[in-house]
C-alpha cells in the first residue's frame, strides 16, 4: 500500500500499513473490548444512574484461582537471579522433560523432550505462528467454521488462502472431512481443528480426529490441533491427536496451562509434534520471541506434577454451572443447547431477536446497551458463527443466574 507521507512531523494524520495487516481487520476482542469501555464510561457519568453493572461474559478468562502449587513454585523461583535472565531453548529443558511425563501419563504414549516439545508463550501464539513456519504465500489451509480467530489471522499472517469447512449444528458440529473433492484435499498444506472446540462447546470424538489423520496421510498435509480444552470434556472423552499412532508422521497439537489450571494470564503453554513441525516452529519463535522466565516455568511444571486433579476439581464447578444457567435463561425465553464442553454456552440468537432482524453483532452491542451483560458475537468466529452468541461462565453461579435475569429483562422489552 503506498501514498504520500503527512506533510507535518508533529502530527501524523496517516502512515502506510501492509495489505496482511489490514486483512486482519480490527478483531473481534477488540470491538467488543471498545463497547466495553464505552459501557464503563456510561456508568460513571451522570447518564448511568439505574444502569445495571458491567456483566463481562464475553472472555474465556477463568474467576477461578490456579493451583496453589504452582504460585508457591513461582514465587520461590522468582529469588533466583535466573528468573530475570532471557530463557533459550536450551534452557526450557526441565519444562520439557516435565511435558513429556505428563503426555505419557494423560495419553500412554512416549514423547522426546529433545525433539518433540516446544515451550509457547500462550497456544494462541502458536497456533497463529504455525502457518508463517509451513505455508508459503498463496497456500491453501483448511480451516472449521466456525472457527477460533487466531486461526484465522495465523492464516492472514502468513498471506496464505483459507477454505472453510461448515459445521452443522443438526449434525452436532461434526466435520464432514469427505464433503471436499480430493482435488480439494491435494491443494490443502495444512489443516487446524480444534475438539473440544471453541466457540461451539463441543467436546467431539476421537475418531473424527482418526478421520482427519487419514486425510492428511493420504494428501500430505500438516494436521495442527488446538487442544487448550483437553480436560474440560462434561460429557465424553476429549478427542486428541497424541492419542493417533501415526501423530509423528503429519500433526502437531498445542495445550494450554490457561483452561485446565486456571493461569491463562501468565501465558504458559506448549506444543508436542513430529520433530520437523517443531523443528520449524522452534525456527520461526528463535526470531520473534524468547521464552517465558524460568520462573513462570517453574510453576507449570508444578502444575503438573504437583497438581495433575486440577482440571477435574474445576470441571465440577463449570458442570453446575453450565447446568444452573442453562435453567436461568431459559426461564427467561431463551433456548439453550446444551453443550458438552465446560466454559462456554453456544447460543442461537433468541426468538425475539431474529423476529427483529438483529445479526450476532447488533445483537451483542443492543444487549451490553440494554442490560449490562457482554457476551460474544458469534461472527466474529466465521461465517458458520453467525445467528450465535458465545456466552462464557466465569462468574459464580450467583452471578450468571443474576445476568440471565438482566437479560430476560431486556428481551421481554423487545
Amino acid at each position: 500500500m503506498k501514498g504520500p507521507f503527512p506533510s507535518s512531523s508533529f502530527r501524523v494524520l496517516w502512515m502506510p500499513i501492509s495489505e496482511r495487516l489490514s486483512r486482519l481487520g480490527s478483531g473481534l476482542f477488540a470491538r467488543n473490548d471498545q463497547r466495553k469501555q464505552a459501557y464503563r464510561q456510561r456508568l460513571l457519568s451522570a447518564a448511568g444512574a439505574g444502569l445495571p453493572p458491567l456483566l463481562d461474559l464475553s472472555l474465556g478468562s477463568t474467576d477461578l484461582p490456579p493451583p496453589p502449587a504452582a504460585i508457591t513454585a513461582m514465587a520461590h523461583a522468582l529469588a533466583s537471579p535466573d528468573s530475570a535472565s532471557y530463557c533459550l531453548h536450551a534452557a526450557t529443558l526441565p519444562f520439557r522433560e516435565a511435558v513429556a511425563a505428563w503426555a505419557q501419563r494423560r495419553f500412554g504414549t512416549t514423547v522426546d523432550p529433545e525433539t518433540e516439545v516446544l515451550l509457547l508463550v500462550g497456544s494462541q501464539e502458536g497456533t497463529a505462528h504455525l502457518p508463517l513456519a509451513v505455508l508459503d504465500p498463496g497456500d491453501a489451509a483448511l480451516l472449521l467454521d466456525p472457527y477460533y480467530p487466531s486461526h484465522m489471522g495465523g492464516l492472514h499472517l502468513a498471506s496464505a488462502r483459507p477454505l472453510l469447512l461448515p459445521l452443522d449444528s443438526d449434525q452436532g458440529w461434526r466435520p464432514d472431512f469427505d464433503r471436499l473433492p480430493a482435488s480439494t484435499w491435494d491443494s490443502l498444506r495444512l489443516m487446524v481443528l480444534g475438539f473440544p472446540h471453541n466457540p461451539t462447546a463441543t467436546t467431539g470424538c476421537q475418531s473424527w480426529l482418526d478421520a482427519a489423520v487419514a486425510k492428511a496421510l493420504q494428501h500430505d498435509v500438516v494436521l495442527a490441533h488446538d487442544n487448550p480444552y483437553v480436560d474440560l470434556a462434561l460429557e465424553g472423552e476429549a478427542p486428541a491427536l497424541l492419542r493417533h499412532p501415526a501423530w509423528r508422521q503429519c500433526g502437531i497439537e498445542f495445550f494450554s496451562f490457561s483452561k485446565s489450571w486456571c493461569l491463562g494470564g501468565y501465558r504458559l503453554a506448549f506444543a508436542i509434534g513430529a520433530e520437523w513441525l517443531i523443528t520449524a516452529l522452534r525456527q520461526l519463535k528463535g526470531v520473534v520471541d524468547f521464552n517465558q522466565s524460568l520462573a513462570l516455568q517453574a510453576g507449570a511444571i508444578a502444575a503438573l506434577e504437583q497438581a495433575p486433579h486440577w482440571p477435574q476439581q474445576i470441571l465440577e464447578v463449570y458442570r453446575q454451572r453450565r447446568d444452573r444457567m442453562v435453567v436461568a435463561l431459559e426461564t427467561q425465553g431463551w433456548p439453550v443447547r446444551v453443550p458438552s464442553m465446560a466454559l462456554y454456552l453456544w447460543l442461537e440468537l433468541p426468538p425475539q431477536a431474529r423476529a427483529r432482524g438483529f445479526d450476532s453483532e447488533g445483537f451483542c452491542a443492543a444487549l451490553l446497551e440494554g442490560s449490562g451483560v457482554c457476551l460474544t458475537p458469534g461472527n466474529g468466529f466465521g461465517p458458520g458463527g453467525e445467528g450465535w452468541q458465545r456466552l462464557a461462565l466465569v462468574h459464580p453461579v450467583e452471578q450468571l443466574e443474576a445476568g440471565a435475569h438482566q437479560i430476560g429483562s431486556w428481551l421481554r422489552q423487545l
